[in-house]
């Protein structure tokens, strides 16, 4: 991915993390990025779009926590393979601190629990579907 590929509006209203990770995940997305390549450093994107270093940090950052890209200790943030490609046990461990933070929820809510999983399986079924 060439850091020219990357665009920023500031007066989107949409903070410019944000836009820079709907960027990153529309370019793998559509395959301009490829699993195993490199993204420009944070210092070559914040240079080019003349944003701070700490903004582009942010956003790979969040991108790397979702687990779309990676740290490559000495070299930069390189794409990861596509979730459904990884071990169960991984994409699961992934999952769980959401899983926590919707089962705490629900329970501050007093939700029951068989009402949180149907609506879970819809959205899930939703997702699915469409």
């Amino acid at each position: 991915m060439s850091p020219a590929s990357f665009r920023i509006f500031p007066s989107s209203g949409v903070p410019i993390y944000r836009q820079l990770m709907e960027q990153v995940r529309a370019q793998m997305a559509g395959g301009a990025v490829r699993p195993g390549e490199m993204l420009p450093s944070v210092r070559q994107v914040a240079e080019d779009l003349q944003v701070n270093p700490m903004t582009v940090s942010k956003a790979y950052s969040l991108l790397e926590r979702e687990g779309l890209i990676e740290l490559v200790r000495g070299q930069g943030m390189r794409v990861r393979e596509p979730a459904a490609s990884r071990p169960l046990k991984e994409r699961l461990a992934t999952l769980a601190p959401l899983l926590e933070q919707v089962a705490t929820q629900a329970f501050h809510l007093g939700l029951p629990s068989e009402k949180v999983l149907t609506e879970l399986s819809a959205k899930l079924e939703g997702r699915r579907n469409g």
